[in-house]
């Protein structure tokens, strides 16, 4: 189907941003969008999009083809087809169609991945051409910057036969003032080949798919957080999008089958450098538990007012709203706070995650605090467990404090917390899945006491090597592993 309008305008919008003093060099553009016509169909008399490559080499020389017929040297490009998933895409397309550069060869220039890096102000006319059959209209060129991969020469194959030749320019020498412009104020030394692309998946109930990784630092980004699928391209990725549903295929076996590019993201990783995110978003409405998980803890549906009692990133939770105050009414979530139950029902009748926080607390000579749960406990019953509790509108650390200082008079400070450990499991009294984290103190003030009898009869400090019998089963799986400094996440029941 042909590229919406929708798509279309983020990405004139997202250029604007960049770019506001040429908003009245694009209203024709801005105009066109407003109307109902189809501004991606060639068809179109009243003026259309047509995408562009801006191709630089490692020379620093950007890459120009002649037309035959008319005579002009231009950057490779032409009208979208059918077919064609997105703008940059179809910039590529052209590219191969023209010179018969693979997309594989190139890399999109870092923070452009989805954003024109120019778009033809220049509004013009286009000469008919009877023997097409086609009258002569506004074309509205969207450009998009890549880079070589390879610095040995490219081997250039014309496969149109309205191209006469290519030209290896250098930036000051382009054919479009406005690129040049550009071009001439861009670091060209700079590094353009790592990138990551990341899925923002929504489902008919405007929540959104996140994914709580791993535990493990300065191995993963984010460690034990909640996180969008995705990952970094990788060389056999001709576009961002092919990565980003490379990285779902692997992650968790999805195949969507509309991916929208919604921006470009920025992270720090753990060197200090700074890697772009291109976002795509694709609406999805199966059931998480259905996927084949390869990587993390497990998948789960959240709505954007349930974002601030988990552990996530502030530009993760950012970006969800962001794009749920663009969603339709009939999509985006209530406003407010919905009942409990109702706010974790999923389309399929199951209901969402339940977070539960666990406290590790370990005295100095190495023994851990248990707490014996009363008989008519809801959870484990007569069992030996760790302080433990479920999160309400707070974060993971947060609800944790807070259980700490209710049940037993501990004071904790934030900055003494981490996250230890991570397990998936479901709840024996259904098929409610739970995710339990595990959070080590390193400090803390105040001795146990007994400020909730009705859950707990007992506080206890234990020798790991002689814990009771009667021990939930993941909690002595978690002390183990956590007294290792084996961080790990596993799936299990309890008994």
């Amino acid at each position: 189907m042909p590229l919406s309008h929708d798509h279309i305008r983020t990405a004139v919008e997202t250029y604007l941003a960049r770019h506001p003093h040429e908003i009245e060099r694009l209203r024709e553009l801005l105009d066109a969008l407003e109307r109902p016509t189809d501004i991606a169909g060639r068809s179109t008399l009243t003026g259309h999009v047509t995408c562009g490559a801006i191709v630089l080499d490692p020379l620093g020389r950007v890459l120009h083809v002649r037309h035959r017929s008319s005579g002009k040297v231009l950057v490779p490009g032409g009208h979208a087809e059918p077919s064609d998933e997105s703008l940059a895409g179809t910039a590529l397309r052209e590219l191969h169609e023209e010179t018969g550069i693979p997309p594989q060869a190139v890399a999109p220039w870092p923070g452009y991945e989805t954003v024109p890096f120019d778009i033809d102000i220049d509004i013009h006319d286009i000469d008919a051409h009877p023997g097409d059959g086609e009258p002569g209209r506004q074309h509205f060129g969207l450009r998009f910057l890549f880079r070589l991969h390879t610095a040995r020469e490219v081997e250039v194959m014309l496969r149109d036969e309205q191209v006469g030749g290519v030209e290896w320019r250098p930036v000051d020498k382009a054919a479009s003032p406005s690129l040049r412009l550009k071009l001439l104020g861009l670091p060209l030394q700079a590094g353009p080949e790592r990138a990551n692309a990341s899925a923002l998946i929504y489902n008919d109930r405007g929540e959104y798919l996140l994914h709580l990784r791993d535990y493990f630092p300065g191995r993963i980004w984010e460690p034990g957080m909640w996180s969008l699928l995705g990952g970094g391209r990788e060389p056999q990725d001709a576009t961002l999008e092919h990565t980003v549903r490379r990285e779902l295929a692997e992650e968790a076996g999805l195949d969507l089958a509309d991916l929208t590019p919604f921006g470009t993201e920025y992270a720090t990783d753990d060197a200090g450098s700074t890697v772009p995110i291109a976002i795509h978003a694709g609406r999805w409405n199966g059931d998480p538990r259905d996927l084949r998980l390869t990587e993390g803890v497990m998948l789960a549906w959240f709505a954007p007012h349930d974002l601030h009692r988990l552990r996530i990133a502030s530009t993760t939770s950012d970006l969800v709203r962001r794009h749920a105050s663009g969603l339709p009414p009939s999509t985006a979530p209530q406003n407010g706070l919905a009942p409990q139950e109702e706010r974790r029902a999923s389309p399929h009748g199951a209901v969402l995650n339940v977070i539960g926080v666990h406290l590790y607390l370990e005295r100095p000579d190495g023994t851990v605090l248990l707490g014996l749960r009363h008989p008519d406990s809801a959870f484990a019953p007569s069992t030996w467990h760790v302080l433990a509790g479920h999160c309400e509108q707070e974060s993971a650390v947060t609800c944790l404090i807070r259980e700490a200082q209710e049940e037993a008079g501990l004071h904790i400070e934030r900055k003494d917390v981490e996250l230890a450990h991570v397990i998936h499991h479901i709840d024996k009294a259904g098929d409610r899945p739970r995710t339990g984290l595990f959070f080590r103190v390193r400090a803390w003030s105040g001795e146990p006491e007994l400020r909730e009898p009705d859950k707990c009869t007992q506080w206890k400090f234990w020798d790991p090597a002689a814990l009771p019998d009667d021990l939930v089963p993941y909690t002595r799986v978690a002390i183990a592993r956590i007294r290792n400094g084996e961080p790990y996440s596993e799936t299990g029941w309890p008994a």
